[in-house]
């Protein structure tokens, strides 16, 4: 069972909006609400770049600067999953994203993307002008 599955990428226009969706099912021990999510970007060329996380908890939300305002994590425990809202998409946000999933993550640790334990392998987000 793959731990974590990412939907929603696509195709999409400048200044359109599309949510991404991570499912999360780990390993059979584990609890979803014990784990922190963060969302990653890479475009081809291009290093790894930290986008949105937020907390075990959900108290704790980041953003890189790009994307405040435009961009917003959720999480519902219920479901396993996490979305990430993404509107007024620019080009320079096409990119394949991919979800990770860190045991009690919280705090800045979630930027990194090797303190997580459990990564998706992407949905690409593509944006034309």
């Amino acid at each position: 069972q793959v731990p974590l599955v990412e939907s929603g990428g696509g195709r999409v226009q400048v200044g359109d909006s599309l949510r991404l969706a991570c499912v999360f099912s780990g390993h059979s021990s584990d609890t979803f609400s014990d784990f922190g999510v963060g969302w990653f970007r890479q475009a081809p060329g291009k290093e790894r770049e930290f986008v949105a996380a937020i907390s075990w908890t959900g108290s704790d939300i980041y953003y890189r600067d790009s994307v405040k305002g435009r961009f917003t994590i959720s999480r519902d425990n219920a479901k396993s999953t996490t979305y990430l809202q993404m509107n007024s998409l620019k080009p320079e946000d096409t990119a394949t994203y991919a979800c990770a999933a860190a045991y009690f993550g919280a705090a800045e640790r979630l930027r990194n993307y090797n303190a997580y334990n459990y990564k998706g392998q992407g949905t690409q987000v593509t944006v034309s002008s």
